[in-house]
């Protein structure tokens, strides 16, 4: 077998888009832990602790 640089390009593209896809996937199931709940409300709450006005 022969690699050319059209070969190259076509299994990186594939493995690259099958790399993407899994990474995406691993981010939504990440989001969606129930055990993650606590932190993602805090996070959400911290935004908002301070008066919303400008610098002083």
């Amino acid at each position: 077998m022969e690699f050319t640089h059209e070969t190259l390009v076509e299994a990186s593209k594939t493995w690259g888009l099958f790399y993407l896809i899994g990474f995406s996937i691993c981010v939504v199931i990440y989001t969606f832990l129930p055990s993650n709940k606590k932190r993602f409300e805090s996070a959400e709450k911290e935004i908002f602790d301070e008066e919303d006005g400008p610098w002083k």
